[in-house]
């Protein structure tokens, strides 16, 4: 199925420090990134005589210079009323505590996000890191890569500034009122615990955040704070529920271009993880471990950083097939975890 059934109504994104109006009363803002995805889209919705901000950007001093720029410049002659980020990750809440201090704001956000953002934001000490090492471990990681493992600390820490003390939270089916529309907030799941997607039915206009995407899948993997979780089936019931929404919606993601084609790319999404999902079955015709899984699934050469977050992608799509019993899991040697067929 080719991504070709989408349509990009603004084939050229904004400058930086600059906005670009994509439906009455929105503008699409982009920031910098320092990673292989390089760029993430933010949203500023006119809000009666103010702005409502959509997610944040990475906390680091480029970024902030950008939103400087955007408060002299674009979005000058009106104040910031709300700051909503979509998800916890650093490139949509990196810069929430320094907007929210700046601008006297009070984050809004869901509790999952919000407390899972906290929480790591916090999370420094040495049993983090022995639990980082356990969860490798049992994925198959070897001495070599253990090292690795060994010598990273937090890496959400440093590319963020801290996450506020507070916020106001948003839960599945509440409505917002900005600028006179109302925008339902639709839970997403599996890239992150309580991912807040926003609908106007109005202008059919939804932000997706990362749940959909126009090039690329999200991550949807499992982490060593939740080693027996399954979010993939978290994902692909999230799917169904975006799936109701007319096929006629603008979506503005986070990476990529806005397009209309929704129901199209959740087809192209779910033919995509039963692809992923039966070749990692195949791996599994003896038993393996993630890391062998893994190197079936990803055949290009990952550095140490990819590789700890296709050990997630495959570890979701192994949880997945045990779901379904098409998987069962045995302790290996030393407790390293065996994957096999039934």
């Amino acid at each position: 199925m080719s991504r070709s059934s989408l349509v990009h109504p603004f084939p050229q994104p904004p400058e930086p420090a600059t906005v670009l109006e994509v439906a009455p009363g929105i503008r699409w803002i982009r920031m910098p990134l320092p990673f292989a995805l390089d760029h993430i889209n933010l949203w500023a919705l006119e809000d009666g005589e103010a702005w409502t901000l959509v997610d944040s950007g990475v906390g680091n001093d480029e970024t902030k210079a950008l939103w400087l720029r955007l408060f002299e410049g674009a979005l000058a002659g009106r104040p910031v009323a709300k700051l909503i980020a979509t998800h916890f990750h650093p490139d949509h809440m990196g810069l929430a505590g320094w907007l929210t201090e700046r601008l006297g704001l009070t984050l809004t956000a869901s509790q999952g996000e919000w407390s899972f953002g906290r929480m790591l934001c916090l999370d420094t000490g040495d049993d983090y890191a022995a639990n980082q090492l356990d969860y490798y471990r049992r994925a198959g990681y070897g001495p070599d890569l253990l090292a690795g493992i060994a010598e990273r600390r937090n890496t959400y820490r440093p590319r963020i500034v801290p996450i506020p003390v507070r916020f106001r939270r948003i839960r599945n089916g509440d409505t917002l009122r900005i600028g006179g529309r109302s925008w339902r907030m639709i839970e997403g799941g599996g890239h992150s615990p309580e991912h807040a997607c926003l609908y106007c039915a109005e202008d059919r206009v939804l932000i997706s955040g990362d749940q959909v995407l126009p090039r690329i899948s999200p991550i949807v993997g499992v982490w060593p704070q939740e080693p027996e979780g399954e979010p993939l089936s978290l994902f692909l019931a999230a799917l169904e529920r975006l799936k109701a929404l007319p096929e006629d919606t603008l979506v503005l993601p986070s990476h990529g271009l806005p397009f209309h084609g929704l129901h199209a790319r959740i087809a192209q999404l779910q033919h995509h993880h039963r692809e992923r999902l039966d070749q990692t079955a195949a791996a599994c015709a003896e038993p393996t471990t993630a890391l062998t899984a893994l190197r079936v699934l990803f055949r290009r050469e990952l550095d140490p950083y990819q590789t700890g977050f296709a050990t997630g992608e495959t570890l979701a799509h192994l949880h997945h097939l045990m779901a379904d019993g098409r998987v069962v899991r045995e302790a290996g040697p030393e407790g390293v975890w065996l994957y096999r067929v039934m």
